[in-house]
């Protein structure tokens, strides 16, 4: 399993995933004061492959859950993901 930070950045509306300081993956997102809706989720090239976008989705649906906010998932990986582990996520869906 690869080592992997992932952290919100706001000013630039989106969750990043970085492995050893590289950016390998991004969710880039519009929030409101209770809904984060995701709308785009990009994994680099040279990432692909290693499991980078599921650990990013993971890590911001986590960090929303934290904040007491919910998903609009606009985005087809991120809803993918909340459909396919609805017993983690699927309560974050508006």
């Amino acid at each position: 399993m690869i080592a992997m930070d992932v952290t919100d950045a706001p000013d630039q509306r989106r969750y990043e995933a970085r492995i050893d300081g590289e950016l390998a993956g991004i969710a880039e997102y519009r929030a409101s004061e209770r809904i984060v809706t995701f709308i785009h989720t990009e994994v680099m090239p040279g990432f692909e492959g290693k499991g980078v976008g599921s650990a990013l989705v993971r890590g911001a649906l986590d960090d929303v859950r934290a904040h007491g906010r919910k998903v609009r998932a606009v985005c087809p990986f991120v809803k993918g993901y909340i459909e396919k582990h609805p017993d983690e996520y699927g309560d974050l869906l508006v």
